[in-house]
């Protein structure tokens, strides 16, 4: 682990989910390359498999970013993936990012799987994803309302399965400042970064 600090901008994608902040593939391109110049260093650049008009900006914003890298989002489905792939293949730093949610209400809820079942699709994601590219994040959506341990096994599964980074995200605005650091800080100190098979 290093002490850089790497910039993130997920504009483009969770950014243009706030009400009136929706944008056409031109007015992406210009963010993007106002992101790069900006000296950002992953630009998330869109979830290809969302729409065609998603897949066409990430595909423009992949082929025109010299520096940035372009992250295209992905659920841990195989054609999510390709569409990802196909769409951010030709940037000349591809990523590929890859969630499923984790805590208990979106496992009972909305995935309607267990806690296994969870760790098995980002195992596979993550293995599929890293076939495609060296590049591969790993997130798990919704994990400032996961439980701790649990949160820990599954980055360390994501981790040994080839994920480059991996993303603690407070998906539903759930915990205050000082919550989410400590919970940073714990998953940090709880989470073996080995490269063993999981």
């Amino acid at each position: 682990m290093t002490d850089r600090v790497i910039i993130f901008d997920t504009t483009l994608r969770d950014g243009e989910q706030s009400p009136g902040a929706s944008m056409n593939a031109a007015e992406k391109m210009r963010i993007a390359i106002q992101l790069e110049k900006l000296g950002v260093d992953v630009v998330e650049a869109g979830f290809p498999a969302a729409s065609e008009g998603d897949f066409e900006a990430v595909s423009q914003i992949a082929g025109r970013l010299k520096k940035s890298e372009v992250a295209g989002l992905a659920r841990t489905a195989r054609p999510d993936i390709d569409r990802a792939w196909q769409a951010i293949r030709n940037a000349a730093r591809p990523r590929i990012h890859t969630f499923i949610a984790t805590s208990d209400i979106h496992l009972e809820y909305k995935l309607k799987m267990s806690r296994d079942e969870v760790i098995r699709a980002a195992v596979e994601a993550v293995t599929y994803a890293k076939s495609l590219t060296d590049n591969v994040e790993f997130s798990a959506e919704d994990g400032s309302r996961s439980d701790r341990d649990y949160l820990c096994r599954v980055f360390e599964a994501a981790i040994a399965a080839g994920a480059t980074t991996v993303n603690l995200p407070d998906t539903v605005g759930y915990a205050i400042p000082a919550e989410f650091a400590e919970l940073v800080s714990y998953i940090r100190q709880h989470t073996p970064t080995s490269t063993k098979p999981y």
